[in-house]
């Protein structure tokens, strides 16, 4: 069974860091682009970056290299987003997807609710 679970959100403050886990089950994470997502109250779900499978990074726009990245741990079958320099707008519920087809940097366009999600977790940057 698929499975993608997102953790390590929690309430941090304005310039803080945080690094989110998505551990997944059913596949292995460095087989296929991982795409990761942030959801705030009222707003479409947006894309933050596709971590290919190759461990190449496309990010999307307003989501700046410096400030997130990726990378996975083979061993524990789970990809990372390490996010710094937080502000209050980065306040929402951050999620990690896949199609299990994609390889590429340029594949997490396409994931769709059709795809395998995880159920998110969620950040608060405040002070």
């Amino acid at each position: 069974q698929v499975q993608l679970v997102e953790s390590g959100g929690g309430l941090v403050q304005p310039g803080g860091s945080l690094r989110l886990s998505c551990a997944v089950s059913g596949f292995r994470a460095a087989d296929y682009s991982i795409g990761w997502y942030r959801q705030v109250p009222g707003r479409e779900r947006e894309g933050i970056l596709c971590l290919a499978r190759n461990g190449d990074i496309a990010s999307y726009v307003d989501f700046p290299k410096e400030r997130f990245t990726s990378s996975r741990d083979k061993a524990k079958n789970t990809v990372y987003l390490e996010m710094n320099s937080l502000k209050p707008s980065d306040t929402g519920v951050y999620y990690c997807a896949t199609d299990l087809v994609s390889t590429g940097e340029y594949d997490c366009y396409e994931f769709d609710s059709s795809h395998y999600w995880g159920q998110g977790t969620q950040v608060t940057v405040s002070s």
